[in-house]
C-alpha cells in the first residue's frame, strides 16, 4: 500500500508538469474518443426518457471506469517485479495528463483575451465557443470578456481540481470516471429538448461528483487570490445563488477575489438566462481581468496538485500507523503467553492447572 500511494503522488505530479508543458493535442486526444464512443452509444439508445438516459450515463462512465480499473490491475499484475513501480508511475502520469486541461484553459482563455484587447470581436466570437456554450453572437466585448472569466473559474473545478480530487481518492480509474461524466454532462447534461429527459442522469451524476472538487477550488481560491477575504464573502454570500450547485462557489469566489461582478443575464443553448449577480457593488469584468483569472486558475491548480497528494500520502501513513503499532504489543503479549505456559510446564502444571 505504502507504494501505491507514493507511486500515485509520482505519476500525479508528472502528469500535471505534462499538461503544463504538452497542454491537450489538437487530434487524437483520449477524451474525444470517449465522446465519440458516449455519441454513438446516444445514437442506439436515445429515447426521450430518463431511463435511457441512466442506462447510457452508467454503460459509459461505468464502462470507462471498469476498463482503467483492468488496465490498473493489469499493471500491477503483470509488469514484471523491476518495473512495476515505473509502470504504475507512469500509467497514472499518462491518465492525469489526459484528464487535466488547465493549460488548454488557460490558452484559449488568452486566445479570446488577446482578441478582444486588440479590438478584434470577430475572431473572439470564434475563439469563445472553444470555452462554453453561449452564443458568442449576442455578446458584445464585455460580455465576452465576462463570460471568459466565469468559464475560466468554472473550468479550474472541472478541469483541474475536480479530476484530482477523484485521482487522489480511486486513482486512476477515479481519474477516468471523473473525467468521463463531467465529458457525458457537457454532451448530454443541458436543457435542450432532446436531451432535457435523455440527459437528466448525466447532469445530476455531474452534479455529485463535482460536488467535492469545487468546494475545494473555492476554498484554494480563498487561500490563492489577491483578495482573499473578498473572496470568502462573495463565496458566503452568493455561492448558493448561482442554479449550479457547483458553478456557484467557484463562480463566486472568483468574483470576490478577482474584485470583479460575475453573472447576470446571458444566452446560451438557444436560451436567455437571467442568473443571479455574484459581488455585487464590484466593477464588470474588464479584458485585463482575464489574465489575472488564468494565473489564478493556475494558482489553484497547484494548490490542487499539491493538498490531494498530501492527502492520499497522509491517508496511506494513516492506515499503516496502527498496523504497525499493534505489532510490538501482539509480539509482547505472544512472548509473555508463551513464558507462562514455559513456566507451568517446568512446575509440572498444565494450562488449565
Amino acid at each position: 500500500m505504502r507504494g501505491e500511494h507514493a507511486t500515485y503522488a509520482c505519476g500525479a505530479a508528472l502528469g500535471f508538469l505534462g499538461d503544463l508543458i504538452a497542454a491537450d493535442p489538437r487530434r487524437g486526444h483520449p477524451v474525444a474518443a470517449f465522446g465519440r464512443a458516449a455519441a454513438a452509444v446516444e445514437r442506439r439508445l436515445w429515447r426521450d426518457h430518463r431511463g435511457y438516459g441512466t442506462a447510457h450515463a452508467v454503460l459509459c462512465a461505468g464502462g470507462a471506469a471498469a476498463g482503467a480499473a483492468l488496465v490498473q490491475r493489469a499493471v500491477r499484475t503483470t509488469a514484471p517485479a523491476p518495473l512495476r513501480d515505473g509502470a504504475r508511475i507512469a500509467l497514472t502520469a499518462a491518465t492525469v495528463w489526459a484528464v487535466l486541461g488547465g493549460t488548454s484553459l488557460g490558452r484559449e482563455a488568452r486566445a479570446v483575451g488577446g482578441a478582444l484587447a486588440a479590438g478584434d470581436l470577430d475572431v473572439a466570437r470564434e475563439r469563445l465557443p472553444h470555452l462554453c456554450g453561449r452564443d458568442p453572437q449576442a455578446l458584445d466585448g464585455p460580455q465576452m470578456a465576462r463570460a471568459v472569466v466565469e468559464s475560466v473559474a468554472e473550468n479550474t473545478s472541472d478541469a483541474v481540481v475536480g479530476a484530482l480530487v477523484w485521482g487522489a481518492l480511486g486513482g486512476v480509474p477515479g481519474l477516468v470516471a471523473f473525467r468521463a461524466v463531467n465529458t457525458l454532462d457537457a454532451m448530454v447534461g443541458h436543457k435542450s429538448p432532446r436531451h432535457r429527459r435523455f440527459g437528466w442522469a448525466s447532469a445530476r451524476l455531474d452534479d455529485l461528483a463535482g460536488w467535492p472538487g469545487s468546494r475545494l477550488t473555492a476554498a484554494l481560491t480563498v487561500l490563492a487570490g489577491p483578495d482573499r477575504r473578498g473572496a470568502l464573502r462573495a463565496w458566503r454570500a452568493d455561492g448558493g445563488a448561482h442554479p449550479s450547485p457547483n458553478a456557484g462557489p467557484v463562480e463566486a469566489s472568483f468574483a470576490g477575489a478577482l474584485g470583479v461582478r460575475l453573472g447576470g443575464t446571458l444566452a446560451y443553448g438557444g436560451r436567455v438566462e437571467h442568473r443571479p449577480v455574484l459581488n455585487d457593488g464590484a466593477p464588470p469584468v474588464a479584458v485585463p481581468d482575464i489574465e489575472r483569472a488564468v494565473r489564478l486558475s493556475r494558482r489553484v491548480g497547484v494548490l490542487a496538485l499539491v493538498t490531494t497528494v498530501a492527502a492520499r500520502l497522509a491517508a496511506g501513513a494513516v492506515r499503516r500507523t496502527p498496523s504497525r503499532a499493534l505489532r510490538p504489543a501482539a509480539g509482547a503479549v505472544t512472548r509473555r503467553a508463551v513464558g507462562a505456559l514455559a513456566r507451568g510446564a517446568h512446575d509440572g502444571r498444565g494450562p488449565g492447572a
